[in-house]
């Protein structure tokens, strides 16, 4: 199975993405998914890695919101907050058919 990418991009930087994204990285590997990749991206480079990425994880919505991205994006604060975090996760392994 070819490998997935995720990337994880939140506002300012790439601190709170770097935590969301190894959290979203031990979860679905803890899940037996092996062949993904998450990535912590900064949001002023996300044009250009939403290029070679499969699905984007924003931590926050209101900064992608004028972007025309050409894959799909979930809300990932749960994964700061840990409520509904298993809801990312259904939701990523749906959009990437895993």
């Amino acid at each position: 199975m070819p490998v997935k990418r995720i990337i994880v991009a939140c506002g300012s930087g790439v601190a709170t993405s770097n935590v969301a994204a190894e959290k979203l990285r031990n979860l679905l590997r803890e899940q037996g998914y092996h062949n993904v990749e998450v990535r912590a991206v900064d949001i002023k480079s996300l044009e250009a890695e939403a290029k070679v990425a499969d699905l984007l994880v924003s931590i926050t919505p209101y900064a992608i919101r004028d972007k025309e991205l050409p894959i799909p994006s979930i809300n990932g604060i749960p994964l700061l907050t840990g409520v509904g975090t298993s809801d990312v996760i259904k939701q990523v392994k749906d959009i990437l058919k895993l």
